[in-house]
């Protein structure tokens, strides 16, 4: 049975493993609200964000509103009424009371979207893995609703199965370092910390611990380049290892010590909530910063309403409410 493999030893925290989408069998929305990449870290949230020619508006709408049923609702919104409400947005935004927006105030108002984007998505998966209703989500209930366990009990061939057993280990790992009370179930704030390690700061170390059991060979808690791709570097080409190499070099070795610290490894592992909301800062102001002056003036924002929430907030009350909530809590 698929279940007594649970509670192996751990193969590898982080495998390589297909681009992941939610919803159907052997797709599933995991951690950080991204898809798991190839070399297992989650994706950020800006993942998809510019596809070639393809930039994702949904994603700048978004960070603003954040909330994807809001921002799915504005699209309801004439353009008169949608520049309405972003102005009122706006005087929320505005901490200074000065009539434009600087890149710190986007900057922390992004944040708060990133962090409401992730509850949201959260309780929805909650919601969905609450089976029986009674306020708690078991490792029983998350794995039949993540996993086709039915499927792959009947066909261990399956080149799927070892796939989803890996992503299932690795599901039970941050499960367990969620449940802070051990008591085999999660309640909404401990689900928060098991889907969305990024946004409680109690799970980075239990992350990055599980990663260098996993991975850290040698025990000197690090991990070098052969430990870094770990099985993944398994009969793999010299131009893919290349590949790799340069990765860890230039972007995840910070200090060119040929090394991961416990810092370089959680910076590979959980994406930067931070570093995303500066991008965004950043396309934001160059696509509405008319005057170039490092303001964005109320006028520069309505203008370009399109870029910031197109013509798309649904109980309007309820998200002012929010946002009054998140005025008081700063």
């Amino acid at each position: 049975m698929l279940r007594e493999y649970v509670g192996l030893f751990v193969l590898c925290v982080l495998s390589c493993v297909v681009i992941v989408q939610p919803a159907a069998h052997g797709q599933h929305m995991h951690h950080g609200g991204g898809e798991r990449m190839e070399d297992g870290a989650y994706s950020p949230k800006d993942h998809a964000h510019h596809q070639g020619d393809h930039h994702d508006i949904e994603f700048d709408h978004e960070a603003i509103l954040g909330s994807k049923k809001e921002a799915q609702d504005f699209d309801k919104l004439s353009p008169e009424e949608a520049k309405r409400r972003l102005k009122i947005l706006l005087e929320k935004m505005d901490r200074n009371g000065d009539k434009s927006i600087e890149r710190q105030e986007l900057y922390a108002w992004i944040l708060r979207s990133f962090k409401s984007l992730s509850k949201e998505e959260s309780d929805e998966r909650f919601e969905d893995g609450d089976e029986d209703e009674d306020g708690f989500v078991s490792w029983k209930e998350y794995a039949a609703e993540e996993f086709d366990l039915d499927e792959l009990e009947m066909d261990p061939t399956d080149p799927n199965y070892e796939e989803e057993l890996q992503l299932m280990e690795e599901d039970k790992i941050l499960f367990d370092a969620a449940d802070l009370n051990k008591d085999g179930k999660l309640d909404k704030t401990e689900f928060l910390a098991f889907s969305h390690p990024e946004e409680d700061e109690k799970m980075k170390p239990l992350v990055i611990d599980q990663v260098l059991k996993s991975r850290d060979k040698n025990g000197d808690g690090v991990l070098s380049f052969q430990e870094y791709l770990g099985e993944r570097g398994e009969g793999k080409d010299k131009e893919w290892l290349l590949t790799e190499k340069d990765r860890f070099d230039e972007e995840l070795d910070k200090n060119s010590d040929h090394h991961l610290s416990r810092e370089e490894i959680l910076a590979w592992i959980i994406p930067s909530n931070e570093e995303t909301a500066e991008e965004e800062v950043n396309h934001l102001f160059a696509g509405a910063d008319q005057d170039v002056n490092g303001l964005l003036s109320f006028q520069e924002i309505i203008d370009n309403h399109d870029l910031f929430v197109g013509s798309e907030a649904t109980d309007y009350g309820e998200h002012l409410e929010n946002l009054d909530r998140f005025t008081d809590e700063l």
